[in-house]
This record gives structure tokens, sequence and C-alpha cells, in this order.
């Protein structure tokens, strides 16, 4: 089979294509033949050596796929042979057949598109733990939703517009904007591109705080981090729980009196430790998210599609922060 592969340390421009062994499935596993895979920030990250996961070299980023599965291992009783599924794991997606735990295995929704499938895993599972376990977001409170125009960022924005929230939607472009809200957004902020100095930052803030009203936000989101996490701290209401995603922008150093003189909560979001953990919750999380998806009230976007042979381009557009929705990569091609 052919597999993008990660052989040192390095950006996209390291990865190269190369033949490797078909893998067979062991006991609780299965083999699927892998036909879109979604890629997402962290894919950038891994072949860096700069995620919390650091696999053995070689091995092929790619957290989430579609396809059809193969082959199953010993035990396996779950899945078969032909299932149409949506696979995760840590890496090992960028390749024509991919080994997953059975558990690791969701059916496909009939009429769903492979590559519609490919980007709803990781990127809708992520912002519905967040808001439901982190956030406890509720009907009428406000979400600021950071980088709403990103994978994560749209996904945060239609579950917010799905529990009844009023969402407000904080982007780079006006391009941004309007996809955000396309997506049910409420209202948009579109804060200019940092790094800011002092007089920055307090415009920023200021931004932030005219678009979600006196009382705050309840909830914010923040997938983006550097010097736009302080500015939307502030502007976060009285016991509000700020959600801290991924940082694509820097790790932030935020000020902990703000903590105090909001009453609020700084809440980490690792969505694979969770699933991990509570694989329980994490499926009643994914039979909510399907069932929603059934009503129109999830619409992944799904912006480019690369095929097989540029899946390397495709994680330089995510890395540099360039994509819109989702990217995903369409194997075979």
């Amino acid at each position: 089979m052919k597999a993008l592969l990660s052989k040192a340390p390095g950006g996209p421009d390291t990865l190269v294509i190369e033949d490797l062994p078909t893998p067979e499935p062991g006991p609780g596993e299965v083999r699927i033949k892998v036909a879109a895979c979604g890629i997402n920030f962290p894919d950038s990250l891994i072949i860096e050596d700069r995620y919390q996961v650091k696999p053995p070299r070689p091995f092929s980023p790619g957290a989430e796929v579609s396809g059809v599965v193969d082959a199953v291992g010993e035990g396996v009783a779950t899945v078969s042979a032909g299932d149409r599924v949506i696979g995760s794991a840590a890496y090992g997606g960028l390749s024509e057949m991919m080994v997953v735990p059975a558990s690791r295995c969701l059916p496909m929704p009939d009429g769903m598109p492979f590559e519609t499938a490919a980007a709803f895993t990781m990127t809708y599972g992520t912002s519905y733990h967040a808001l439901k376990q982190r956030g406890r977001l509720q009907p009428d409170q406000t979400l600021l939703v950071l980088g709403a125009a990103g994978g994560v960022g749209l996904a945060a924005v239609e579950i917010g517009k799905a529990f009844g929230a009023r969402v407000i939607a904080a982007v780079s472009s006006d391009e941004k904007a309007a996809m955000a809200k396309a997506h049910g957004a409420d209202a948009t902020v579109v804060y200019p591109h940092g790094p800011f100095d002092k007089d920055g930052l307090k415009a920023l803030s200021a931004q932030f705080k005219d678009a979600v009203g006196a009382e705050g936000a309840h909830v914010i989101y923040d997938p983006v981090g550097g010097d736009y996490a302080e500015p939307a701290l502030r502007a976060i209401a009285w016991e509000g729980r700020f959600l801290v995603v991924g940082f694509p922008a820097g790790i932030p150093k935020l000020p902990l009196n703000l903590t105090l003189l909001k009453g609020c909560d700084i809440c980490g979001v690792f969505w694979g430790a969770f699933v991990a953990r509570d694989p329980k919750a994490h499926q009643a999380n994914v039979a909510q998210m399907m069932s929603l998806y059934a009503e129109g009230k999830l619409r992944p976007e799904v912006s480019q599609t690369f095929p097989f042979v540029r899946a390397a381009e495709a994680i330089r557009v995510l890395a540099e922060r360039r994509a819109l929705g989702k990217v995903v990569v369409r194997m075979g091609g």
C-alpha cells in the first residue's frame, strides 16, 4: 500500500509517499480501505514533534478517515467487512489502508459522502465535548467563538446554535465572517492580525466586549491562542468558562488575576483523552451529533479537497491558517 510518511521531524515538505506492507488487523481491530482523510491542525504539529503524541517513525499523519472495512481481527463483532465507517486514531490516516481498534469505528449515516464523513468526527467531536462537558453551555447564554471560520470553529458555531445559545463569531476577514454567518452565527467580529502592542490589545478587548454585550460571554471557545486569548478573557461574563482548545497563534500567558475578578473558569479541552477516559460519554455525544446531522443542524464545510499525491500541500494550507472550514484528502488521487 502507499502511505504519506514522516521519516524525520519537519514541515510538510519533509513528507514522502512510499510503499509499505499492508497491515493486518490484530485482535479487536479492523482494517479500513481509506476513501478520505480529514486534515486537522494537530497533523501539522505531530510531524514536527510538537504534539502531545510522538509516534515512532516512519509514520503517517492523519487522525480521522472514512472508508470501507475490508478485514476484521479476532473477536470483533460490532463491525463487519463491507461496512462504511468513520475511523479515528492519533495518526496513520494518510495511507491507503489503516488499522484501528473496532471501538474507534463509527457507522456512516446513509447518504453521507466520504469527504463529509472524514470532516466530521474530530472537529465536531472536539467542539461538542468542549461546549457540553467543559463549557456547560446553556440555552440563551452568549458564546464567543474565536477562529470561527476554521474546522473546529465552524463546528462550535453550529453546535452553539443547536444548544440554543447566542453565538458571536470572531474571525480575521470579511470572507470568514460571511462563512460564519452562513453557518448560523448571530453576529461577527472581524479582528486585525496580531501580534499586538498594548494599545492593540486594549482595542481588541473593546471589540470583543462590544460584540458580546454588557453581561459578557458566558462561554469563550478559543482554538487560536496567542495575543487573542487575553483580550477575549477580558470580555468573559461573571462565572464564565474560557475553553482552551488550541494554539496556532502561540501559547498565551494569561493574567490569573482576571479569573479572580471575573469568578471564571479556564478549562482545558483535550478531546482525544476524553474519548479514551470516558468512552460512554463520547458515544453519547456521537449519537447526539449524528441526530443533529440528520436534522440538518450540523453541516460540515469541506472547502478544499486534495488528491492523495498532494496530501502534504493540504497539511501546509492548514498549518499556514489559509483554510476556511475543513480540508480533506481524497485517497486514490
